[in-house]
């Protein structure tokens, strides 16, 4: 059971199909696998009761022989910024601490439909807002490279030629950052507790905690997925995340949530043609961008050779990489950093302690509700965020902040379009600058600064709406993944995926296995 934890959702669903293993086989392992990673922090919520239903069922459809397709009794988890009926959705915070949904986001639904089982809820920097999952209302998620979990019970298999340096939990503040905000998702799928994850990603927070854990980060187009669902972080820029092991299982999910949706208008209204990825790719007749403006000062060695190294083994594979230029790259961060806590300030005024959110238990006015309330409810970082969009919003600073980081967003996305029309298939880029940080030495710099340094080579792509992956590569001296991107035109997923996998086939980075089996007996 341990290895089939780790091993490529078309195998688990041969297993299923072929009758050789239950649904809920698998999901009382992976529920039991929970509690082993607990010191990690990567669930909120472990919902092993609707899981245990759906996995009964799916255990009926193969009974029946009608199982209704691959992802039919796979574990998944998925991010608590989405509604699921019945279970909190608290988006990390103290104030969302008692909201339990009326439905379902869209996303989970389409996976639900599709007999996938939930195995819980993840954790998440608060309302989204940062890129380590460290400013969680329920804590920090811990990375689980790097730490005496790893040490313990994983392994990279048959992969015997890379040494994996651990520091151990208990050692005050020794580990490492899972990445943000959709680290619990990320730890949960490299811990094997469910196969895929929902993250969502806005400036790079599916893609920065994919990079840090090793997985494959997949940031669809904006508006090929339904945003239903997923409390907001920036309307116009967040798009449902997925982060699994491999690049094919990253296709079965998206395959499975992606397409119009007529509770959420901003969806492109036409029918997703499914993506078929083949075993025998062919990367000769692409070109391949690498833009100047990512290689900035602070990227370390290490990601700059893996850099040199997978843009080398695209030209030995025939694929033309060439030199390019986004000249307003460096400006995307403070564009971003304005059109956020405007959103922000907006989307999180609903949280006043009446109709939405935590009510403070004394007050003698609305006045003093509203306040009390809000100041309770939020963590510093978000009511920061707030005071500040308010003052962008102002209608004496509206066209000096918001109107002005509008026209550079367009500018941003213009670079882009010039590339596509000179005839870039796809660019090649750095993830992160690093490979993960200690949270020690993270967490010296404030939420803003971290935001302005993790999020410089992801954000740019949720500033034009472009699909982007992060492919893990190979190990850093310290045993920790290194990463990379890759960005594509607009709905350009099919070329995106199909180079992904080349890329994940040539560079066969070392997996984590489970490796105690009694764990699960």
């Amino acid at each position: 059971m341990n290895k089939l934890l780790h091993i490529p959702i078309k195998e688990v669903s041969r297993e299923i199909y072929g009758g050789a293993i239950r649904p809920s086989e698998i999901c009382k392992a992976c529920v039991k696998l929970t509690s082993v990673i607990k010191p990690l922090n990567a669930y909120i919520t472990v919902t092993s009761d609707v899981a245990e239903e759906q996995a009964s069922a799916a255990d009926e459809r193969q009974r029946r022989s009608a199982l209704l397709g691959q992802l039919d009794g796979i574990p998944v988890a998925v991010k608590d910024n989405y509604c699921v009926v019945g279970k909190p959705t608290t988006c990390a915070s103290r104030m969302l601490v008692n909201f339990s949904p009326g439905y379902n986001a869209t996303v989970y639904e389409r996976l639900r439909m599709q007999g996938a089982v939930l195995i819980g809820k993840t954790n998440l920097d608060e309302f989204a807002m940062g890129s380590g999952t460290v400013d969680s209302f329920y804590g920090p998620t811990k990375n689980l490279w790097g730490s005496d979990v790893l040490s313990q019970f994983y392994s990279h298999g048959s992969d015997s030629s890379h040494k994996v340096i651990t520091r151990k939990l208990h050692e005050k503040d020794a580990w490492r950052i899972a990445g943000g905000s959709s680290g619990g998702s990320a730890v949960a799928v490299a811990t094997g507790t469910c196969y895929a994850a929902l993250g969502s990603d806005t400036g790079g927070s599916t893609r920065n905690p994919a990079s840090y854990c090793g997985l494959v980060g997949l940031k669809p187009t904006y508006g090929l997925v339904s945003r239903y669902g997923l409390i907001p972080l920036l309307n116009s820029m967040d798009v449902p995340g997925i982060l699994t092991r491999t690049v094919d299982d990253a296709v079965l999910i998206l395959n499975a949530i992606a397409g119009p949706d007529r509770a959420d208008p901003t969806t492109v209204q036409r029918e997703c043609v499914p993506i078929n990825l083949s075993e025998t790719i062919d990367v000769s007749n692409l070109r391949i961008g690498i833009p100047k403006e990512y290689g900035i000062q602070g990227i370390s060695e290490e990601i700059a050779g893996c850099w040199e190294k997978v843009a080398r083994l695209l030209e030995e594979a025939g694929a033309s990489v060439v030199p390019v230029s986004l000249p307003h790259t460096d400006y995307s961060i403070v564009c971003y950093s304005v059109l956020n806590r405007c959103d922000v300030a907006s989307n999180l005024a609903c949280y006043d302690g009446i109709e939405y959110g935590h009510r403070a238990d004394e007050w003698s006015s609305a006045h003093e509700l509203y306040k009390r309330s809000r100041s309770e409810g939020f963590n510093d970082v978000a009511k920061g965020r707030i005071l500040v969009g308010n003052y962008f919003l102002l209608a004496e600073n509206y066209e000096k902040y918001y109107i002005k980081a509008m026209k550079m967003r367009r500018l941003i996305a213009r670079d882009f379009d010039v590339l596509w029309h000179n005839n870039i298939d796809l660019l090649l880029t750095p993830t992160t600058l690093t490979e993960a940080p200690c949270y020690d030495e993270f967490v010296q710099l404030d939420n803003q600064t971290q935001c302005l340094i993790q999020d410089h080579c992801t954000q740019p792509a949720n500033m034009a709406g472009l699909p982007a992956i992060n492919v893990p590569i190979e190990l850093s001296r310290n045993g920790l993944p290194l990463s990379l991107q890759l960005m594509a035109p607009l709905f350009h997923e099919q070329r995106l995926l199909t180079v992904a996998k080349w890329l994940e086939q040539a560079v066969r980075f070392p997996r984590l296995e489970l490796k105690n089996s009694c764990l699960l007996e």
